[in-house]
């Protein structure tokens, strides 16, 4: 079905255009926050080659993977006539969680033995379920929508119902920053915690406007 094909196209692409924007913001938060500590100059090189590197390897490579996991998921069940319930669908997102949390920062960044841990995946998957579901519903635009807003606006009919949806996928972002704020330790990594978590937080927030302001746009 060439719709499909289509419409993964576009979602592919503007999820990684959404992760390149954010990656670039999150770059030059983390330079404001440096600057802005007396001491950070003593810490500054460690965090900011940290950063880069999560940015550029970690980040980059476990998102793209996440969406081609997702994407294909919900192409799969397309293309077998299922949607976003029911035990098939359940089945696709058991075998496919795995590979879809091997890309998530939370299992890469995080102390798996950490006693929050386990509240970090339940989120995740949870968040892996409703984007699969959501997938399947832009995958399946049958009109001649080429464009991504024209997708949202065939997918939602209504701003009202794209709100609704974003800010469904958007909780997850901030309940799975919130538990690690609520106990920085889950963290890897041994320094300048306190500043990647602000960088976090003010990066979800900033994206979290960015990406309203965009749906007003659209409708």
């Amino acid at each position: 079905m060439d719709y499909i094909e289509r419409n993964y196209r576009i979602l592919e692409q503007k999820m990684i255009d959404q992760m390149e924007e954010a990656l670039g913001f999150g770059k030059e938060l983390i330079n404001k926050e440096l600057d802005a500590g007396f001491l950070n100059f003593l810490i500054r090189p460690v965090i900011q080659s940290f950063y880069n590197y999560w940015c550029d390897n970690d980040v980059r490579a476990g998102t793209i993977q996440q969406i081609k996991v997702t994407l294909d998921c919900a192409k799969l069940l397309l293309n077998n006539n299922e949607k976003g319930e029911g035990e098939k669908f359940e089945n696709v997102i058991e075998q496919n969680y795995p590979n879809y949390l091997k890309g998530d920062q939370t299992f890469r960044q995080c102390k798996k033995n950490h006693k929050n841990f386990e509240k970090l995946k339940k989120n995740v998957k949870e968040a892996f379920q409703t984007q699969v579901q959501e997938a399947i519903l832009f995958l399946g635009v049958t009109d001649d929508s080429n464009t991504y807003d024209n997708l949202v606006k065939s997918v939602f009919k209504t701003k009202e119902k794209a709100l609704f949806s974003l800010t469904r996928q958007l909780n997850f972002n901030d309940m799975g920053i919130k538990i690690v704020e609520q106990d920085p330790s889950i963290l890897k990594m041994p320094t300048g915690r306190n500043i990647i978590l602000k960088v976090l937080r003010k990066g979800f927030e900033k994206t979290k406007q960015d990406l309203i302001n965009r749906l007003e746009n659209i409708f």
